[in-house]
């Protein structure tokens, strides 16, 4: 029996991936007055170096604007302009500064799962920037509980799920990322709703998972949600 419903915040109830596409498109227009782009891997640069920095910075716009000013200065050899590092600092602002645009239909479906199941946002990233879209949404009022982590993997969803007072079984988590949202749950025993974005950064591609189990329902729009939760709720039952 399903319990505790989990939802992702990014690109599951509000639109984020787009600004940061947006960003990189900016940053390579930058960095192109300086160098030849077609013969440099700047996505895949940038790329490695967001993973790399990860562990520093965390995620979000804060550490991917930090990435774009490393990268920049590694691959113009420091030639890059103050005037352009300043730039790309005011596209980081840009992003975080965003507005917050739910995907639509997505409260009626929170609302709907919250009728039967006690839900919970559980969403990754710098903490200033999240809690200010949190906030911004007007979706607060539908969780019952709300933690912003600085990665999603079994360690988090275990002491979520633990200071819920809920086993990982009796938990079904609602996601756009296979990597993030649905893997550490599953492989801890529960349950996922799988809502793909029409754009996913890389990073969160970086998964070999693989739903053996049926233990995933996927969905391509938010009113699909409530219904496969019933369907995942009837299999846990089975």
């Amino acid at each position: 029996m399903i319990e505790l419903v989990g939802f992702d915040g990014d690109d599951t109830l509000w639109h984020s991936e787009g600004y940061y596409q947006s960003a990189h498109g900016e940053f390579e227009r930058i960095v192109g007055n300086y160098i030849d782009l077609a013969n440099v891997r700047l996505h895949d640069r940038l790329l490695e170096t967001e993973r790399r920095n990860i562990r520093l910075f965390g995620y979000g716009a804060k550490g991917m604007t930090l990435s774009m000013l490393e990268s920049a200065i590694e691959m113009t050899e420091s030639r890059i302009s103050a005037t352009d590092l300043h730039r790309i600092i005011e596209i980081g602002k840009q992003v975080l500064a965003h507005p917050v645009e739910l995907l639509p239909g997505i409260r009626a479906a929170v609302e709907a799962v919250a009728a039967r199941q006690r839900v919970v946002l559980i969403t990754k990233g710098d903490l200033f920037h999240q809690e200010q879209k949190v906030a911004s949404s007007g979706l607060a009022d539908l969780f019952h509980r709300i933690e912003i982590v600085s990665e999603k993997d079994d360690r988090a969803y275990r002491r979520v799920l633990g200071e819920c007072e809920v086993s990982p079984q009796h938990f079904a988590m609602v996601g756009n990322s296979l990597r993030s949202d649905i893997a550490p749950v599953v492989q801890l025993g529960g349950w996922g709703v799988y809502m793909p974005y029409h754009v996913t950064w890389a990073h969160e591609k970086d998964t070999d998972f693989v739903d053996s189990a049926s233990r995933v329902v996927q969905v391509e729009e938010p009113r699909g949600i409530a219904r496969a939760v019933e369907e995942l709720q009837a299999r846990a039952a089975a």
